[in-house]
């Protein structure tokens, strides 16, 4: 009997992820045309027959839950709010409904569950922002809901993710400074804090390093406490560069705050550059160039992977990277 084809199959002869076979087969977004066309020729030619089961499965409604830290939710809309947002969208779409906990600081670290799971409300799972490995080993350890992590990922706890390329995003930013002139530049994140943010440090350092500069101490800035409870902790240095790299866009208007305060003016004095471009109406003076995350796509990619897996789907298990795009404001000077 011949063996049945998998997504698989057609996903190791194209060099591309089972998932992106799965969108150009289902007609999703995400896939481009060529691309499209390349994989349903190439699954005619080898025989690949969706199977029966997932189309009825497909068909099913499912509840999905949310659980993301309270120091990520703040009084106002954040980047986590948007995202959440995109992933009820896509999850109504797919004939779904989404389920949010936030989940405290104190519950965080006594590895207390999401009473979403204790409850048994949810048939899926997605984890927004980063959390304790701890509590991601507790929810591995004691319950078997099928889990996504989404805008990070934990190297300890081998569980699908969907994330930014946070780090050829940032060595974008920082080559773009160097195109326009600067060669003094600082980077502002508190390393280790969060996956991200360490990120997109090594892919500032990579750009540094390929333009033959040294990795300067006093100019690595904090600008939060490795708890993420303390966002006040930004020290201006004592010789300043010509341009900052901030790792998301809250900290680079918090920076230009800062540097407005101090006397200097952005883009005359000192530019700035940032990443998310998610910044809500009024928080920034000025237009800042930034990377823009695509959060669509990650919601959309976060939803599909988790749909694959409660229904029993193949899915490339491991980190999915989902690239975003430069934007060129008005936050830098040419030197």
């Amino acid at each position: 009997m011949a063996k049945s084809v998998k997504m698989s199959d057609i996903a190791e002869k194209l060099n591309v992820s089972t998932v992106t076979v799965s969108k150009a087969l289902a007609d999703q977004k995400g896939v481009s045309d060529e691309m499209r066309n390349k994989i349903k020729k190439l699954a005619a030619e080898m025989g690949y027959q969706k199977p029966v089961a997932k189309q009825e499965e497909r068909t099913q409604s499912f509840n999905i839950g949310v659980i993301v830290p309270e120091d990520y939710i703040e009084k106002y809309q954040t980047f986590y709010w948007e995202m959440y947002q995109e992933i009820n969208m896509t999850a109504v779409r797919n004939n779904s409904f989404v389920m949010l906990e936030v989940l405290s600081s104190s519950d965080e670290k006594a590895s207390v569950p999401p009473k979403l799971l204790k409850e048994n409300k949810v048939d899926g799972l997605i984890v927004l922002g980063g959390i304790r490995s701890t509590y991601l080993k507790m929810l591995r350890e004691h319950y078997s809901t099928p889990t996504v992590y989404v805008d990070f990922y934990d190297s300890n706890i081998k569980e699908d993710s969907v994330v930014s390329n946070s780090f050829y995003g940032s060595y974008i930013v920082t080559n773009y400074l160097f195109d326009k002139g600067h060669e003094n530049i600082a980077f502002v994140g508190t390393l280790l804090s969060t996956k991200s943010i360490t990120d997109r440090y090594l892919g500032y350092v990579k750009s540094l390093v390929e333009h033959g500069k040294k990795i300067r101490e006093d100019w690595i800035i904090d600008d939060r406490d490795r708890e993420r409870n303390n966002y006040d902790t930004m020290v201006m240095p004592e010789e300043m560069p010509t341009a900052f790299v901030c790792n998301c866009d809250m900290t680079a208007s918090r920076l230009i705050r800062e540097l407005n305060e101090a006397g200097y003016r952005v883009p005359e004095d000192v530019s700035v550059v940032g990443f998310d471009d998610f910044l809500y109406p009024g928080l920034c003076n000025v237009p800042l160039t930034t990377y823009a995350v695509n959060m669509e796509g990650m919601a959309e990619l976060g939803v599909d992977l988790l749909l694959q897996k409660m229904t029993g789907g193949e899915t490339s298990q491991g980190m999915h990277l989902i690239e975003g795009h430069f934007i060129e404001r008005r936050s830098v000077r040419k030197i």
